[in-house]
C-alpha cells in the first residue's frame, strides 16, 4: 500500500480521491438523466466533499504533481461545470426548449460550459502544484456550480416573478449567463 503515499504514483491517495470525485460526477449525470433529483444531489455535494479532501491530502502528505493538478481539473470540470449544467437543463429547461427558443437555450448551456472550462485552464496555466495562492480571480467552478444550485432551487421554490414578460426559466437561463461571466471575472474571493 505504500503506493498511496507514492508522489508519482497516479493512483496515489490524493488521486484516488479525485478519481471518487469523478465517479461521482458520473453517477449525478445518470440520476439526472434519469430524472431522480435528488440521487443526482446528493452524489453532485458528493463530489464536491471529495474535491475538498483530495486538496487537503495532497498538501498534508506532499503529493501535490502536475498530474495530480490536471486530474483534478478534469473533475472539476465534470463535477462542477457539467453536472451543474445538467441540473439546470433537466430540471428546468427539459422538454421547454421550443418554447424557450431552442437557439437561445443551446447558447446560454455552451456559454456556460466554456466559461467553466476556460477558467479551469487558465487556473491550471497559472497554478504551481501543491501551492494554494491567497485569493482565487473570479468565482471558482465549485462555487459557480453551487451558485447554480441555489439558481436551481429558487426555480424549484418559484420565487422568480415574470419580468417584462419573460418566463422565469429565462430568468435562470439570464443567472446562468451572469454567472458563467463571474468565472472569468476580476473579482477575487478568498481562499478558504
Amino acid at each position: 500500500m505504500t503506493f498511496l503515499f507514492d508522489k508519482n504514483n497516479h493512483f496515489n491517495l490524493a488521486n484516488m480521491v479525485t478519481f471518487f470525485n469523478i465517479a461521482s460526477g458520473i453517477m449525478a449525470m445518470y440520476f439526472l438523466t434519469h430524472g431522480e433529483f435528488f440521487g443526482a444531489a446528493l452524489f453532485a455535494w458528493l463530489g464536491g466533499a471529495f474535491d475538498i479532501i483530495d486538496g487537503k491530502i495532497a498538501r498534508k502528505y506532499q503529493l501535490s504533481t502536475e498530474f495530480g493538478v490536471q486530474l483534478d481539473s478534469y473533475a472539476d470540470f465534470l463535477s462542477f461545470v457539467i453536472v451543474p449544467t445538467m441540473f439546470i437543463y433537466f430540471g428546468v429547461i427539459d422538454g421547454k426548449e421550443l418554447f424557450l427558443n431552442t437557439p437561445i437555450v443551446v447558447a446560454v448551456l455552451v456559454y456556460y460550459v466554456i466559461s467553466g472550462l476556460r477558467r479551469l485552464i487558465q487556473f491550471n496555466i497559472e497554478a504551481e502544484a501543491g501551492e494554494v495562492g491567497k485569493y482565487f480571480v473570479g468565482i471558482p467552478t465549485p462555487l459557480g456550480a453551487i451558485l447554480l444550485w441555489l439558481v436551481y432551487l429558487g426555480w424549484t421554490f418559484n420565487i422568480y416573478p415574470t419580468l417584462f414578460g419573460l418566463s422565469p426559466e429565462y430568468i435562470v437561463l439570464a443567472l446562468m449567463v451572469f454567472i458563467g461571466y463571474m468565472l472569468n471575472s476580476k473579482v477575487k474571493i478568498k481562499h478558504l
